[in-house]
């Protein structure tokens, strides 16, 4: 009986420390999800993938400048990955790391979809042209390099001022990520498709173009009709009220949140192209 409850309680304690191994695992990738060092870990693994090889087909050259790669690595991990570290001992210190935020990315949802959709429905009245994106999964530094960057938070006010005709930051994209505006007047990639309608402009092009060359979701607001539209994986949707607009973006925000393993794209507007 005694050796019974001894084997239960050995199971009880390798889950318990299964568990808790792989819930700071999970923290720290989501920690440093969208940031640089995620690429710095896929070449980490790189590094001990090559190693393992060296090992397993006995190439001992590549197995001795790996080793050498692997010693000297722990040292270069802490100073590449400084900033993600201390911003985990911060909040490790604060209580934050292990607590449910689930509470607080819905507020900052609710606030982004809030300020997007005031934004775009005030520059559609008044016909001003607006070309907004959203960062999901795929990084777009690449783009958010060519404009200026703002780094500020997200509100109503800020974006549609951006935008107003005019203005520096008028021309070019707007690239939003979480609840901050990243960047303005940045440049997009045109989209080639010739099933573009020809009424169509350089802003739903651009559009069009980043829509297929990353996950992001882009809104464009029309210069000549004031008509909403949005894009994402090369579709174009058309003529979105306020009550389309709003939904479109919580469906895929929420989607991005919660980081199902599949998403699905479940549009009823008007497709182009």
């Amino acid at each position: 009986m005694l050796d019974g409850e001894l084997n239960i309680l050995s199971i009880l304690r390798i889950g318990v420390d299964i568990a808790l191994v792989w819930y700071v695992l999970y923290k720290l990738i989501m920690l440093i999800r969208g940031t640089k060092a995620i690429q710095l870990l896929k070449g980490i693994f790189v590094v001990l993938g090559i190693w393992f090889f060296s090992i397993l087909f006995d190439l001992r050259t590549v197995q001795w400048i790996m080793s050498q790669a692997i010693m000297w690595g722990f040292l270069g991990i802490i100073i590449l990955f400084q900033p993600e570290l201390r911003r985990a001992l911060e909040q490790l210190g604060r209580g934050s790391f292990f607590a449910r935020n689930s509470n607080s990315e819905e507020e900052i949802l609710n606030r982004t979809i809030d300020s997007i959709v005031k934004s775009c429905n005030y520059m559609a009245k008044r016909r001003i042209g607006a070309l907004i994106t959203i960062e999901r999964e795929t990084a777009l530094g690449d783009y958010i390099e060519t404009g200026i960057s703002i780094n500020g938070k997200l509100t109503n006010e800020l974006l549609t001022n951006i935008f107003i005709p005019n203005s520096p930051l008028h021309d070019g994209a707007v690239i939003i990520k979480h609840e901050e505006i990243v960047a303005a007047a940045c440049y997009l990639p045109l989209s080639e498709s010739p099933f573009i309608s020809k009424e169509l402009g350089t802003r739903h092009r651009a559009a069009m173009g980043i829509g297929e060359v990353t996950d992001a979701l882009t809104i464009v607001v029309s210069e000549e009709t004031g008509q909403i539209s949005c894009t994402k994986n090369g579709e174009l949707h058309r003529d979105l009220d306020q009550d389309r607009l709003m939904s479109i973006l919580r469906n895929e925000l929420e989607d991005k949140m919660k980081a199902p393993a599949t998403r699905s794209w479940n549009w009823r507007g008007k497709k182009n192209g």
